[in-house]
């Protein structure tokens, strides 16, 4: 047995590495041709160009490794049934899942590897990356981000917000402090909601807090109705905000959504993407059982282009369906918990009504 297990990982191993290969190539050249006019406009270093590709790599490799997989199970299987090496390895009496558990076990081994990569590699990678192509190359302002905050400075002020909401338009827990020349605090605004309205950010409710800038004693309080605020930035300047998201493990992301449950901020997206870190890796699995059925129904009549597209077509429909019930999940149309894994599960199912059709 350990000489068959030998036997199809030799084959199952050489077609995963050319297709991580391939895909990561094509996947990373795209992209670089993308983004090589930003580059060149801002004269990039050569320290830039081996940054973005160094960062690059290791989110791609988890975005492609699932349907690398499913690629390598179907050609695979496809290969051997066609050489009558299945047929032949059935007549000694292995069974269907003998010959199919050393994928099992090695994409269960990979969905472990790619959950730890998500935990403590490609938070880091997303968070260069981030920072190269919206910062160092745009010559964006850069926020500052502690504590899952925003702060940056606008002159005169030091603006500090809890948390943005590009999409609906909204911040949470503005604190606006402005300085004198000194520099000492003399006014401080503080609003638990903005609303992006007419161009202009609208409090409703605000309270300012007046300070004497010699001894920096409070020598007013007002509380504001329908106030404007002057933030000097519009709801898509925010959008890298919710990027962040990618930027944080599965661990900083829990205790990002009990922190903003406590404050009594919306945390719906934060819950997806937290329960999406421990089921995207799973995907390698579900994909590795999906390929079986699909491989083993042609039977002798597989080939290689046949696999390639059949794997390319069950990889796009795998992710429209999930980035469509992930929408719906962030839109809290979903709990975020069914949002995450009912992909998978559809999918899991699919492979099980696939596998029973399978003749013996």
């Amino acid at each position: 047995m350990k000489l068959i297990n030998r036997f199809i990982l030799k084959h199952f191993l050489r077609i995963l590495l050319l297709s991580c290969a391939a895909f990561v190539g094509i996947y990373l050249l795209i992209d670089f041709f993308e983004k090589i006019g930003d580059f060149i406009d801002h004269k990039a270093t050569a320290a830039d160009y081996f940054s973005f590709l160094l960062n690059s790599i290791p989110l791609i490799f988890v975005q492609i490794l699932p349907l690398a997989i499913l690629m390598t199970v179907v050609l695979t299987l496809g290969t051997l049934g066609r050489t009558n090496e299945i047929t032949a390895m059935r007549a000694c009496g292995i069974s269907l899942w003998r010959i199919v558990q050393p994928f099992m076990l090695l994409a269960l081994a990979l969905s472990l590897l790619l959950l730890l990569i998500n935990e403590f590699v490609t938070p880091w990678n997303a968070k260069e990356l981030n920072e190269l192509l919206e910062f160092k190359q745009q010559g964006t302002q850069q926020l500052s981000y502690k504590r899952n905050e925003i702060w940056y400075r606008d002159n005169n002020r030091i603006i500090n917000i809890k948390m943005a909401n590009p999409q609906k338009q909204e911040l949470h827990g503005i604190t606006v402090f402005t300085l004198d020349d000194s520099p000492k605090i003399i006014k401080r605004e503080e609003t638990q909601l903005a609303t992006y309205q007419n161009g202009n950010w609208q409090a409703q409710e605000l309270t300012e807090r007046k300070f004497a800038p010699e001894n920096g004693e409070l020598t007013s309080v007002q509380d504001k109705k329908h106030q404007s605020m002057e933030l000097k930035r519009t709801p898509e300047e925010f959008a890298t905000r919710e990027e962040r998201n990618r930027e944080l493990s599965f661990r900083q992301l829990r205790k990002l959504v009990y922190k903003l449950e406590r404050e009594g901020i919306d945390a719906t997206r934060q819950q997806v993407d937290m329960h999406n870190r421990i089921a995207a890796p799973f995907t390698c699995l579900i994909m590795a059982f999906l390929g079986v059925p699909f491989a083993l129904q042609r039977g002798r009549n597989s080939n290689i282009a046949l696999g390639i597209g059949l794997s390319l077509g069950i990889g796009i429909v795998y992710f429209i369906l999930q980035s469509l019930i992930t929408s719906f999940g962030y839109s809290a149309a979903l709990p975020p918990l069914v949002a995450a894994w009912a992909t998978n599960v559809i999918f899991l199912l699919l492979g099980f009504w696939m596998l029973l059709s399978v003749k013996e």
